[in-house]
């Protein structure tokens, strides 16, 4: 083989993406020396995205002072590229508004907000961005975006005039909406959304009711919020003649990828689609004889548009045989169906989940699963 691409995700809690990558590249080098290895980080939207598309594009990381889920000050990152003139950020809205930033116990939907993210938003704004690159997981908010928006200028106000501040459990009480002090840069600027949740808005497989729970929610709690992600949507139909509830992405990070759609007409698309166009990928796979790519877990989920499939869906396209491995590996028929060449687990024998993830195990592990992936096709070539 002249031409080997390697495209995985990183190996959560173990090994980064481009760590896959080299170890992938050793298992290589020991059956075709001679190869040329282009090794290409990729990521599904969320963590990591920011990385992958700045390193590929030559860009920046910027800091900024925002708010945590809670209003806490947090310092948080983002990326800036420059092509053509134009600034684009590059934004994980969980560096503001995720998960991780709360303690189990401080987990509560009702309160947090994704007001910190439209803080980033606003510091890319004054930095000269007008496009921005937006991963929406890892939320640790249901608030159907609108603290973000009121940090762009979005105001919402209740029946008596009271000015909300955003939040799940500001929602069922919004009577007004007033986009008339949305900043103008905004308007100005294109938004692009990885949002790989199909999740609806609202409604039994809502945002509430399917992710809420994740973030904090008792069953009491999940009612509230679904009902105030209809009576929202019911305001959103008045004021934009739109219906949320039904579009695709719209259920994402607790309702924020309705917001996004609706306030800001930001086009949703798949994280890993949005990353591969980014980074032209189709260009780098050109003249490839193989691709290999990977993920932590590959499962049914994988065959729902995880970075094995996005990869796997453009070396479709240009009849590149492709083969996936995985820390770990649940056939099913979805998976086998997709079209891999094959599908590998790099686990050979029992261990426990801590040793698998340890960094040198996995790396070791991956090695050895190319070599013995390669030296079986260079056996039949």
């Amino acid at each position: 083989m002249k031409n080997i691409v390697i495209a995985s995700d990183s190996f959560k809690g173990s090994l980064t993406s481009i760590e896959v990558s080299d170890a992938a590249e050793i298992g290589i080098r020991n059956v075709f020396p001679q190869c040329n290895v282009i090794k290409v980080n990729v990521a599904d939207g969320g963590e990591g995205t920011v990385e992958v598309i700045v390193k590929a594009l030559g860009g920046n990381i910027h800091t900024a002072t925002v708010t945590d889920p809670l209003g806490r000050p947090i310092n948080a990152t983002y990326g800036i590229v420059e092509q053509k003139g134009i600034k684009t950020a590059v934004i994980e809205m969980s560096a503001a508004s995720g998960l991780p930033h709360l303690l189990p116990e401080e987990r509560n939907p009702l309160i947090t907000s994704t007001y910190g993210t439209g803080l980033l938003i606003l510091n890319a704004l004054t930095q000269g961005c007008r496009k921005f690159l937006i991963g929406i997981g890892g939320s640790a908010t249901n608030d159907a975006g609108t603290g973000m928006l009121s940090a762009l200028g979005v105001k919402f106000f209740d029946s008596s005039g009271k000015l909300l501040k955003g939040s799940g459990s500001d929602l069922e009480y919004i009577a007004k909406i007033d986009v008339s002090s949305l900043l103008p840069e905004v308007k100005a600027s294109e938004f692009i959304v990885a949002c790989d949740v199909d999740t609806p808005f609202c409604g039994p497989e809502g945002a509430a009711h399917v992710f809420a729970p994740q973030k904090g929610a008792t069953p009491q709690m999940v009612d509230v919020l679904d009902r105030g992600m209809f009576s929202f949507a019911k305001r959103i139909a008045a004021t934009f003649n739109t219906n949320i509830i039904p579009i695709d992405g719209a259920g994402a990070a607790g309702g924020l990828g309705g917001a996004f759609k609706v306030f800001l007409n930001a086009h949703l698309t798949k994280g890993i689609e949005m990353v591969l166009n980014v980074i032209s990928f189709d260009s780098i796979i050109r003249d490839a004889d193989l691709v290999i790519t990977g993920e932590g877990r590959v499962d049914f989920q994988t065959a729902k548009g995880k970075t094995a499939a996005g990869v796997l869906e453009h070396t479709k396209k240009a009849s590149i045989p492709t083969i996936v491995i995985g820390g770990s590996v649940e056939m099913c028929p979805a998976l086998k169906n997709m079209g891999f060449a094959g599908i590998y687990p790099i686990i050979n024998t029992p261990v426990s989940l801590e040793k698998a993830m340890q960094k040198d195990f996995a790396s070791a592990n991956i090695s050895r699963t190319i070599e013995q992936v390669l030296t079986t096709i260079k056996h039949f070539k």
